[in-house]
């Protein structure tokens, strides 16, 4: 008798996407791991369904912890936009005094019944002794162009960026 045996899952990863540099001064960026909702920080990718329904996709998963991969990406695509900056990433193992420390804290990010990607952030700034801090609520809706989870990956993908567009655009001139 055959042995049964489960397919082996389909991975895929959230990647940086280009976008326009900003007009800021050089500086040392420090982003701090970016939080992100206990329901979505899973293996399995999960979708928005109607209602309060999540849609937990088996045998579909992330390549690595969905915490740890929006904070890496987030810091390429903040250092693609930031030219003559160095963004450090806090889970990182390089270690700089930062000028500028950027926290978020992601309440949604997750493709729904709609085909579209919403991203619902809020962000800190920090910009050192002496000058104050500020906060900012994001939101984002980034259509779904395609279908199956490569392509909820790509559309997740433009909403950090989107995301590192707006944080970029948010630090003030030194």
């Amino acid at each position: 008798m055959p042995a049964c045996s489960s397919p082996e899952p389909d991975y895929h990863r959230l990647v940086a996407v280009p976008g326009e540099p900003a007009r800021t001064a050089a500086r040392v960026v420090e982003l701090r791991r970016v939080g992100v909702p206990g329901y979505l920080d899973r293996s399995e990718i999960v979708r928005a369904g109607p209602g309060s329904r999540l849609d937990v996709l088996r045998n579909v998963r992330w390549g690595e912890p969905l915490g740890g991969m929006v904070s890496r990406v987030l810091a390429e695509d903040l250092a693609q936009r930031l030219p003559g900056s160095t963004v450090l990433a806090d889970a990182g193992a390089i270690r700089l005094a930062a000028d500028t420390a950027v926290e978020a804290e992601l309440q949604r990010f997750e493709a729904g019944p709609s085909s579209t990607v919403e991203l619902a952030a809020q962000v800190a700034f920090r910009f050192g002794p002496g000058r104050p801090g500020a906060a900012r609520s994001f939101r984002f809706t980034v259509p779904v162009e395609g279908q199956g989870p490569s392509a909820v990956a790509a559309a997740m993908s433009g909403a950090l960026g989107r995301l590192a567009d707006a944080i970029a655009a948010a630090l003030p001139p030194r």
